[in-house]
């Protein structure tokens, strides 16, 4: 079956694909595997006129969904997302050589996409992979990245960041897939030239990481919304740099993030309320009620069942009112929301200002679909 689903999704027909998996989605256990199955046609899925790679970014984003939801909630996203994979246009397959044996190093990558060589770049990556291991290959890719987030509304790393994380989760998955959907978008995005680190670099203390991430989090829109994804994405690569590297790309946002000033969010004390169960929630969910929905949300981010359960509420609302056509951001921007509030939950402003700049987004798209 799964062959069969990742043809329909590769022909781009959406319809064969959910009458494939509607009765197998619904078995045990078998919505996750499907999920997994995905990978291979997933990195390769478009999203024009855009150039980047949004899609395969939403997949890996899915798998920090999963522990917020109950077994039996999971086929809904998971049917969602086959819909959205099938019904877009997918990049034309860059065929796998032989692989390169003598060593290579990351300049030899840079000449190839700035010579505008995708097939020479992704070989060259399936080469340093193999040589130097997913990691350092994570590593030097996304430090070119770095150098490009104004260019690429942060894409550049964010997407790169998310696409290279479940390419090394997937040991079992041949990587080509997702080296040459990056070798294709680096070239198309023009992105080269790895930066040098500044000399000496001046460390970013906790107190004003806070501070900007309060700013990052403020103001409506997407380009708004990409300012809190990115850095989502660096804090979910963290590990595989040094803290001088980090402070770099900490850096690079603060400077994406321009002179931007904080608007926290204000919540009236007397409309927070917690609340037993889903239906309050859902009733101004469908209603695309902002306000109320992030009051609500404001009283279940003391404890960790009630953030477990915004994120459930957050989530199954986002497939109730699902019509056949989303915007990946709708899924990406909830990861970083969620990923803020389990993070900074006793930094309620942070928290509060992050939810309602995604509340809005989403809100406001919904509205004028």
């Amino acid at each position: 079956m799964i062959d069969y689903l990742l043809q329909r999704i590769e022909e781009s027909d959406a319809a064969g694909a959910a009458d494939l998996v509607k009765n197998e989605l619904q078995k045990k256990g078998k919505a996750w595997e499907i999920h997994l199955s995905l990978f291979p046609v997933v990195q390769r899925v478009l999203n024009p006129p855009f150039i980047n790679p949004h899609l395969p970014k939403m997949y890996r984003i899915y798998r920090e969904f999963k522990p917020y939801l109950l077994e039996e909630e999971i086929p809904a996203l998971v049917r969602l997302e086959i819909n959205e994979y099938a019904r877009r246009a997918k990049l034309e397959k860059i065929p796998k050589p032989q692989l390169i044996s003598s060593s290579v190093s990351f300049k030899e990558v840079e000449s190839a996409l700035r010579n505008q060589d995708r097939e020479k770049a992704a070989v060259l990556l399936a080469a340093l992979h193999r040589q130097k291991g997913g990691p350092e290959l994570a590593r030097l890719f996304l430090l070119l990245g770095s150098a490009y987030l104004g260019n690429s509304l942060g894409h550049s790393l964010s997407c790169t960041a998310f696409i290279l994380l479940e390419m090394l989760e997937r040991k079992e998955q041949d990587p080509w897939p997702a080296l040459a959907t990056l070798a294709d978008y680096f070239c198309k995005g023009r992105f080269h030239t790895t930066p040098d680190l500044p000399k000496p670099l001046k460390t970013l203390s906790e107190k004003a990481l806070k501070e900007h991430l309060l700013r990052a989090a403020s103001g409506t829109g997407i380009v708004n919304l990409h300012h809190t994804i990115t850095l989502y994405a660096i804090e979910r690569v963290r590990h595989f740099f040094s803290n001088e590297e980090y402070q770099h790309l900490i850096a690079t946002w603060v400077d994406f993030l321009g002179d931007k000033k904080a608007k926290p969010v204000d919540i009236d004390p007397s409309n927070i309320f917690h609340v037993p169960d889903d239906s309050q929630f859902r009733e101004s969910f469908s209603k695309l009620d902002g306000k109320a929905t992030v009051a609500i949300a404001t009283g279940m981010i003391d404890s960790a069942e009630g953030r477990k359960n915004l994120g459930r509420f957050l989530l199954k609302g986002l497939g109730e009112l699902y019509r056949g056509d989303y915007n990946p951001h709708f899924l990406t921007g909830l990861g970083s929301a969620l990923w803020v509030i389990d993070r900074y939950w006793n930094q309620r402003d942070i928290a509060v200002t992050a939810l309602g700049q995604y509340i809005n987004f989403f809100f406001e798209s919904i509205r004028t679909q």
